[in-house]
């Protein structure tokens, strides 16, 4: 865990994920947000904007590429071989960084709440983080991206999505 004030920013227009560690730039990681661009409400498949912290962190350990589904591992690690076998799957991978929305109203309770949309930060297939939205409403990273801000994130930390 990182001391100090940890924050991310997430650019949809960038596509990119910043980590300000007390208040400096510390990093600048690759994004994939929506494809249907953003938006709050269930069943959008569109990225959540405003102000969010991570609720829960999940994959302490799991080697890279390794497949969750439900926020479990599935014992897979990814390959084009499983790819090939699996391709309407939407691969979450390594880390999960599971996001609370905490504006009410906005990304927090009814159907609008993020954390009940299960949106993540996760890792993905880093072929698909090249620039462009195509995710189905999460923030996808290569994997090993996404473990390094595993690493330096902690519970709590604050994002902002715009």
């Amino acid at each position: 865990m990182i001391n100090g004030d940890v924050s991310l920013e997430v650019d949809v227009a960038r596509q990119e994920l910043y980590l300000w560690l007390a208040g400096a730039l510390a990093c600048v990681y690759p994004v994939s947000t929506a494809r249907n661009g953003t938006g709050q409400e269930q069943g959008s498949f569109r990225t959540p904007l405003g102000w969010h912290k991570i609720r829960a962190k999940i994959g302490a350990g799991a080697p890279p590429g390794a497949v969750f589904r439900g926020r479990r591992p599935t014992g897979e690690i990814y390959s084009a071989d499983l790819a090939a076998l699996h391709p309407e799957r939407d691969w979450i991978l390594s880390r999960i960084l599971w996001l609370d929305g905490c504006e009410p109203g906005y990304n927090r309770y009814g159907k609008v709440d993020t954390g009940q949309r299960y949106i993540y930060i996760h890792g993905a297939p880093d072929e698909t983080v090249n620039g462009t939205a195509q995710s189905h409403g999460c923030v996808r990273m290569r994997n090993a991206d996404v473990i390094d801000l595993y690493q330096r994130a902690p519970l709590g930390t604050r994002v902002l999505i715009r």
